[in-house]
């Protein structure tokens, strides 16, 4: 290698420290021979990470090794470590990540513009995990909030023409430039001599890190300067400026950035000052002491900073095998696979590190470029279950501690006992590190003994079970028992990999998957084989790749700035100029860093979105120097991801971001692929080996598998599986039917056909999982389909969908994403449609349907189902239910608060062939959408058919997609067996059910349970359920509901489906499969007309957004479950344009304008073991909230305050949520429209517990008039302020000036003052998920 830098050639030390164990590979000076051509040979050290007995720092203490080692020579632990004749060191660390997850960092306190102290505690106000009641939200990083008096928005608005300013008075001192070309209106300046008390009174209490974040400081930093300086002054060691951290719009993010970097970078010094405190002076002098970042690329110690170290580990890994497995000339992409103690990493490379900007990490979101690493609960601890006949992986892991049960300190069944019973891990080749004393092998004995307890339970089980339908069982054993467990994980670990490559337009299958970590190797044929992967790359430094990565890794030096730009001709130079000037500002930083300006690579993005859309893309420029059409390459990524282009929009630049990179090294060796290529295999001979083994595959135990030592196997060696491969700290699985072959550096192992058992129609419960998985997989790529070709804002980003799987009786099979709303009433859909059509449906027709009466739930939500033929009968069904922007009516939005008959909400279809024998029907659909609603009075059209279309269209694609993948399991599987097991599942969740309702009637004693709560206009839900003790069967009968009201909040029968479905789920409080099978042993009764059945021409677009909140409630209360929640969703509209009547010539005509809707969360219910939570969507919604900058960005409004709403959660033992106060104030006259419930009844308490604050909606009305007071007043006009309440249902024209606040309900406590807390159970340690993979799914579960 020859080094870009001016170090001289020492002793180079790459290390990761990891939390069990660190990694440190080093590359020592020899002399050069044949055996050492390069003049350098290199040396693995692996060490217990902590380990106080013997030495307090494992990086340093790895490197004292690697000294004694190297030069022959005693280095003692009680003296500096001499530095001599080290080069560099470069390290991966887990520091900030371990404070992060374990919620150690330092002590910070975060300034925040006033209005907003309880901002980053709401966040974006969805809940982590819909089906659970005791919601628990990360805790925020700081330990006090102060409020900043200063205020500044933007000027003007984008979300329309009317909104640009163009005559801005510049003498006028309150108008600003800022950074991105917007301009700020300062409102108030800050008072800095009250922040300084304030400052002061911190200091006084041990603050020594604080966080600034103020409304739009991204584009306006003075304010956040201000504050920081006079910080300086009073002597704080840490402040973090969200201005200065991360200069991108959206202060939720930004400001946990902020308080993420002022939490972690203490830590990060403090443990970097440790670290160089063990070596002699001169460290810091003359060697390069370098970390890795999140992004992929090194930094000196000096920049090092906690809010970019979170992956800082795993970022080794993906340079490693980047860098190993790829080959550019080939271009075949790579999977990374790593797969460690509690959790796996997936991630893909195709020549550049994939990175994303906004991601989660232990509850915490941050704006930082981090690689797109896909973290999923399942690794070597994840524990195994068995529960309601079905095989279960995690999501709990065993951690470090206690650990596998084979660690021999009491821990549960997980992965890694499973692959040890089944002879896969070897205990002679693990070091002896276990047990109490931590100098024993792995125990084979506890494992078997605790699979041979489970294969018990699990043979009783199944045998009671099959008895009861007169079957027998033919019992497992405990190989089969633990190879079941093994084939569950693996399909667990495919769906993220699939989602990750289908999320992109990507087919898994053409990859090379590459696989690291302790256990990878073990899973590795597996997985590749379910993928259709046919190459497997295994580094020789796989076992500690994250730590070899950072030898080729690069260093690194971003700058960026924010923009509000459109994308022109015109702007280029303007741009040109900034970016110039940010590429001098990393030349500048590198060169200071030894970097010649010739090793010096530079790559420049714009962040780049369609405007009107939020969906924006990081694009490279192109390679070419003198090339700047980054339109083209916006275009090109935009289509290739999504799938088509917005061509009549303006694209806008929000970010300009310049990466420079350091060049550390060329690496001269061969690829692998090359080296493929100029290889002759030979098969391993049987001497070889150095011995047998006893291993368990699929088609058996095999008890002559040979075990290889890698360090012995030559170049150019072919080993036939089955075999074992072992190196100095992993094991290599070469299952049957694939093939090893040994290059220099890498075991490369092809996937042959394989042995395929065959699956009967009877139950198994292993399959059980498998199959449970893979129709979860095909709902979930559906979904994916859908949101990619999509066009429309709710469908595209807020992901306002479902898609489904039903069988051939229009039973729901798999549902994904899991929106509450939708659970019960799709196969509603589908069954009326069967039923409508009778047996008319023919291979090509897709059908259409919104109407209440045919499975509905509120009019935006259209339906698309088409049927799978299977030998011309169908087989299945597919659906996609979507929320569409607008479909005609009264108002915008088509969700008017005061509709009185349905056709007031948008065009009701029953049913009609979108598509009839793959013939497109625009111009039927156009009838419908558009001249039947403009048919009533006051009502039009749909006022954006071509977004209909076009999302109707991306619906028909993603039944498509589903129906392609349909086939392919009844291709690999046949129809009988897949039919089998999608029977099997629905009885996995009924027999979770009925379990769930006996011992809810054991709990009542025997009663039947009962339930009532009232609407606001005083309309009542009734609920009686009686629960049979035998069966566990129970009807839920609503009679003595009231009448269908002169409203809207008259809710479909299919929707009363969803929430008792959504509840069950709920109560089951395990993950069961959501289906048809969960309302099997339910009869569910709702008199004629009422209000949860109304008459087909009633309005229901409040039965389905208040209704279904006010169902659960009722339903909860039945069980006797937690206390109510705010039992509303908030629903706000604002916005002008639309059908108008002009006043002199009486013509209707239609506005063009703007519209914006949100759902506001509330308080939520406390139980018998927690608090209720506060600020948080609850039931049947989950939506996110607009951001404070954003919504200033797009709309003529201010938000003048977003909190909770002190002490309106239920007063008890365990105390319910409190809701939120949103004030906004209107810049223009518009008009605004509030759907909300529990303004007159509270949400109720339970067990004694108090109810929480009803909501109410207030009316602030700025006006002017004439004084009154003395004849000195005369002709004087004053400003005064009216409040007026709104009630829970209105619309209002709101003038400039006017403000609205919104005060949402509190939650029901749980349980009187003076009660006792009871024992709150024990819940398993569960690893934490990040990366793209997971913010999608988060995505998907908050929506309405």
């Amino acid at each position: 290698m020859s080094l870009s830098t001016n170090h001289k050639q020492g002793i180079r030390v790459c290390i990761d420290r990891g939390g069990t164990f660190t990694d440190c590979v080093a590359s020592i000076p020899v002399p050069v021979s044949q055996e050492h051509p390069t003049g350098r040979k290199e040396l693995v050290v692996k060490l217990l990470s902590v380990d106080p007995s013997n030495y307090p720092d494992a990086p340093r203490e790895g490197i004292r090794r690697i000294l004694e080692i190297a030069t022959g020579e005693p280095h003692p632990r009680d003296t500096p470590v001499a530095t001599h004749n080290l080069e560099s060191i470069r390290m991966g660390t887990t520091v900030a990540t371990n404070a992060l997850l374990e919620r150690k960092g330092e002590r910070c306190a975060l300034l925040i513009t006033k209005g907003f102290k309880d901002l980053l505690l709401i966040g974006n106000q969805s809940r982590p995990k819909i089906f659970d009641l005791s919601i628990t939200k990360p805790d925020v990083l700081y330990q006090t909030v102060v409020e900043v008096e200063e205020r500044v928005t933007l000027v003007g608005y984008t979300s329309s023409p009317m909104g640009i300013v163009e005559n801005i008075d510049l003498n006028d001192p309150s108008y600003i430039k800022g950074i991105s070309g917007e301009y700020v209106h300062v409102l108030q300046r800050p008072d800095l001599a009250k922040i300084k008390g304030q400052l002061q009174e911190l200091y006084q209490e041990g603050y020594r890190s604080i966080a600034v974040c103020l409304l739009h400081s991204y584009t306006f930093v003075d304010h956040e300067q201000a504050v920081g300086q006079l910080a300086q002054e009073i002597g704080f060691t840490h402040i973090s400026l969200s201005s200065a951290i991360m200069p991108m719009i959206k202060m939720v993010p930004r400001g946990t950035s902020a308080t993420a970097d002022a939490y972690l970078t203490p830590c990060i010094k403090t443990y970097v000052d440790g670290f160089v405190s063990g070596f002699d002076k001169n460290l810091t002098k003359n060697v390069s002491l370098q970390f890795m970042q999140s992004d992929g690329g090194l930094v000196p110690v000096s920049r090092f900073s906690g809010l970019r170290a979170i992956l800082s580990g795993p970022a080794g890994g993906v340079v490693g095998y980047g860098m190993t497995a790829f080959d550019p000339k080939d271009g075949v992409p790579v999977i990374g696979f790593d797969m460690g103690g509690t959790s796996t990493d997936v991630s893909r490379f195709n020549g550049k590190y994939e990175h994303v900007f906004e991601t989660t990490t232990a509850g915490v979101t941050v704006q930082a470029p981090q690689l797109d690493i896909n973290t999923v609960a399942a690794g070597g601890g994840s524990m195994l279950f068995f529960r309601n006949g079905t095989f279960v992986v995690g999501p709990e892991s065993a951690s470090a501690h206690p650990g596998p049960a084979c660690y021999r300190k009491g821990g549960p069944l997980t992965v890694t006992d499973a692959n040890l019973v089944l002879g896969r891990l070897n205990p002679e080749y693990f070091p002896k590190i276990f047990g109490p004393k931590e100098n024993e092998s792995l125990d084979i004995n506890i494992a078997r003994s605790k699979f041979e307890t489970l294969t018990k339970e699990i043979n009783e089980y199944m045998a009671k079970d099959k008895e009861s339908d007169g079957l027998q069982w033919t019992p497992m054993s405990v190989d089969e028992v633990a190879y079941g467990f093994i084939k569950v994980a693996n399909e667990s670990m495919c769906r993220p990999i699939r989602a990750l490559t289908e999320a992109k337009g990507h087919d898994a299958s053409k990859h090379i998957l590459s696989v690291f970590g302790g256990a990878g190797g073990q899973h590795a044929c597996a997985i590749a084989r379910a993928l259709g992967i046919s190459n497997i790359f295994i580094h020789k430094y796989a076992s500690v790749l994250s730590a070899y990565g950072l030898s080729l890794a690069d260093v690194v030096y971003e700058a960026q700035e924010p923009s509000s730009e459109t994308l022109s001709k015109k702007a280029l130079p303007l741009l040109q100029e900034r970016i110039n000037t940010l590429v001098s500002q990393c030349q500048q930083e590198l060169g200071k860093q030894g970097f010649e300006n010739e090793n010096i690579d530079f790559e420049i993005y714009l962040n780049l979105r369609y405007n009107g859309t939020d969906c924006a893309l990081m694009t490279l420029k192109p390679e070419d120097k003198d090339d700047w059409d980054f339109a083209e390459a916006f275009v090109r990524n935009y289509k290739y991801e999504f799938g088509f282009s917005l061509p009549d929009r303006d694209i806008i630049v929000d970010d300009i971001r310049v990466r420079g990179i350091g060049k550390s090294a060329q690496s001269s060796k061969m690829s692998v692929h090359e080296e493929m290529k100029t290889l002759k295999p030979v098969p391993v001979g049987p001497s070889k080996a150095e011995g047998t083994t006893s291993i368990y595959f699929e088609t058996g135990r095999n008890d002559q598998t040979p075990t290889y030592l890698l360090e012995k196997l030559a170049v150019g060696t072919t080993v036939p599986g089955p075999a074992i491969i072992m190196d100095a700290n992993s094991a290599i699985l070469i299952q049957p039917f694939c093939t090893g072959l040994i290059t220099s550096n890498t075991v490369v192992i092809t996937i042959g056909d394989g042995h395929k058992t065959e699956i009967t129609t009877e139950m198994d419960p292993i399959m059980l999982a498998v199959f449970g998985n893979r129709f979860m997989s095909i709902a979930e790529q559906m979904g994916r389909t859908l949101q990619k070709t999509a066009i429309s804002t709710n469908i595209k980003e807020r992901l306002d969908f479902s898609c489904a799987l039903f069988g051939p009786d229009g039973g729901l099979v798999a549902n994904a994403p899991h929106i509450p709303v939708h659970l019960g009433s799709l196969s509603h859909a589908v069954k009326y449609q069967m039923e409508y059509y009778k047996g008319d449906i023919t291979e090509g027709d897709v059908i259409l349907t919104n109407h209440p009466a045919a499975g509905g739930s509120h009019l935006p939500d259209i339906t698309v189902i088409t049927p799978v033929f299977n030998e011309g009968k169908i087989v299945f069904f597919v659906a996609s239910r979507g929320h569409h922007a607008d479909i005609g009516g009264i108002l915008p939005g088509s969700m008017p608060p005061n509709s009185k008959e349905l056709y007031q909400e948008g065009a009701a279809i029953r049913s009609f062939k979108l598509v009839s024998k793959g013939h497109f029907d625009l111009d039927g659909l156009t009838k419908l959408l558009v001249d039947e609603p403009a048919k009533y009075p006051g009502c039009s059209g749909t006022r954006c058919l071509r977004d209909n279309v076009s999302d109707l269209k991306a619906q028909v694609a993603a039944n498509h997609k589903g129906i392609g993948l349909v086939k392919g399991l009844i291709s690999e599987y046949g129809l009988d067996v897949v039919q089998a097991y999608m029977m099997h599942i629905r009885k996995n969740a009924e027999m979770a059910v009925r379990d769930l309702l006996k011992g809810a009637l054991r709990r009542s004693e025997g009663k039947a349970l009962v339930a009532t709560d009232y609407m606001d206009d005083g309309s009542r839900i009734n609920l009686h359920i009686e629960i049979d003790p035998k069966d566990g069967s129970a009807i839920f009968d609503f009679e003595g509901t009231s009448e269908e009201v002169y409203g809207n909040c008259n809710a479909p029968t299919s929707v009363t489906h969803s929430a008792i479905i959504y509840c069950l789920r709920c109560m089951v409080a395990m993950d069961i499969p959501l289906n048809q099978g969960c309302l099997n042993p339910v009869t569910i009764r709702i008199p004629d007309k009422s209000m949860l059945a109304p008459s087909e021409t009633a309005a229901v677009v409040g039965g389905n957004v208040l209704v279904s909140q006010r169902l659960v409630d009722v339903i909860l209360k039945a069980f006797q479950v937690c206390g109510a929640s705010q039992g509303c969703m908030n629903n706000l509209t604002f916005g002008v344009g639309g059908k108008s009547v002009d006043t002199e010539s009486g013509e209707t005509k239609v506005v063009e304008g703007w519209g914006y809707y949100e759902t506001i969360a509330g308080g939520a219910g406390a139980g018998p073991t927690w608090n209720g939570q506060s600020g948080v969507h609850t039931h049947m919604t989950n939506t996110r909230i607009t951001d404070p900058e954003i919504l200033e960005r797009r709309y003529p409004v201010i938000l003048r305050e977003f909190a909770l709403r002190a002490g309106s959660g239920g007063k008890g033992l365990h105390p319910g949520g409190e809701g939120l106060i949103r004030d906004i104030e209107f810049l223009e006259p518009m008009e605004v429209s509030i759907l909300s419930e529990r303004r007159v009844f509270q949400p109720y308490g339970i067990h004694g517990g108090g109810p929480g604050q009803s909501g109410k909606n207030l009316w602030v009305q700025k006006r002017t008039q004439p004084k009154v007071g003395t004849v000195e007043d005369e002709g004087k006009v004053e400003t005064v302020f009216r409040t007026v309440n709104l009630s829970g249902k209105n619309t209002a024209h709101v003038k400039a000036g006017d403000r609205l606040l919104i005060c949402t309900p509190g939650g029901g406590a749980w349980g009187a003052l003076d009660g006792s807390a009871p024992q709150v159970a024990h819940v398993g340690q569960q690893a934490f998920a990040r990366g793209s993979v997971n913010e999608y799914q988060a995505l998907q579960e908050a929506s309405v």
